[in-house]
């Protein structure tokens, strides 16, 4: 019987991309979930309550992990995003940075491209992206500032789903 302290680099990696989906399946049914019995409104309503909470957690994890101390600036910011869930079954890209600023798009999201799947549009997650990154970004360092591009139901270009751009304030 194979045990995860067995498994080589490859296989951890594996397991890690799979606990993401299995996270990411359990986030959606929640949500789905919540919508039938309460209605979009409540259910995004709490989608952004929860997402809140969790992504400072989220950060805090990541931070304690590569011992990052709060106000690492954009370059403790574009690291910490490879280390978020996401990271592992979404395509992103910080498509320009400098010390000051970046712009960060999700190029794949497996929300967005399963609802593509089957013909339907776009998740208005917007109002919930903009809650989940600004305060991941604060608790890396609350001197930079999150501004959303574009994020659905936003129009956006076929390359990607969102865009984002971080700036030191």
């Amino acid at each position: 019987m194979i045990e995860p302290k067995d498994m080589d680099k490859d296989g951890l990696l594996d397991l890690l991309a799979d606990a993401a989906k299995n996270w990411l399946a359990h986030d959606g049914l929640w949500f789905q979930e919540a919508e039938q019995k309460y209605g979009i409104d409540v259910a995004i309503e709490l989608d952004r309550n929860a997402w809140k909470k969790f992504t400072q957690i989220e950060a805090q994890r990541i931070m304690k992990r590569l011992k990052m101390q709060p106000g690492g600036g954009i370059p403790a910011l574009i690291q910490a995003l490879k280390f978020r869930l996401y990271a592992y079954i979404n395509r992103q890209t910080v498509v320009e940075s400098s010390e000051k600023h970046c712009i960060f798009r999700m190029e794949s999201c497996r929300v967005q491209d399963a609802r593509k799947r089957k013909n339907l549009p776009d998740f208005p997650c917007k109002s919930v992206g903009i809650l989940e990154y600004t305060y991941f970004v604060m608790t890396i360092d609350p001197r930079i500032e999150t501004k959303c591009i574009t994020c659905p139901p936003d129009p956006h270009p076929e390359e990607y789903y969102c865009c984002w751009e971080f700036r030191i304030k």
